[in-house]
């Protein structure tokens, strides 16, 4: 386990200690970790000296900001109305029947989570999803099992 305090103050030191400095060392914490700890939070309340409920309130409302354990690699699947027109439900099918997950799970060895997300900004080549920050568009099933098979090797 990552030594909390010291992240948080060295995030700190490099994007401030105002309340607008929330967003950043957040961001930095799950760069670093892929998930937000309670520990992280409340140590992130204490440096900024705002509340602990404060920066989960933050935490929980952004998607992007996860606060429970994440895989190595986490597939964000736009669920936006394009992406449905264009085949997302079939993708979202061979993506849990490959990682036999289901929305919102973790793979037992922590390598995938699945997820559903809202606009990822790709809508003129739906379907898309992300893998970490990496964009995949204009999806069909051949090239979701190409893709994850890539993953599987690393």
């Amino acid at each position: 386990m990552y030594q909390v305090g010291n992240l948080v103050k060295e995030l700190s030191d490099k994007h401030g200690r105002e309340r607008a400095s929330l967003m950043p060392i957040l961001q930095g914490i799950v760069e670093r970790h892929n998930y937000l700890t309670d520990e992280a939070m409340v140590e992130v309340a204490k440096e900024l000296d705002i509340s602990a409920a404060e920066v989960y309130g933050t935490a929980s409302f952004y998607t992007f900001l996860d606060t429970s354990v994440r895989g190595k690699y986490v597939i964000r699947v736009c669920k936006t109305i394009t992406c449905s027109m264009k085949g997302k439900n079939d993708i979202l099918h061979i993506l849990e029947d490959m990682l036999k997950i289901k929305v919102g799970e973790t793979t037992s060895d922590r390598q995938f989570s699945l997820l559903e997300t809202n606009c990822i900004g790709w809508c003129h080549k739906a379907p898309a999803i992300l893998i970490n920050e990496m964009p995949y568009t204009e999806l069909t099933p051949e090239k979701v099992v190409e893709i994850i098979k890539d993953y599987m090797k690393k």
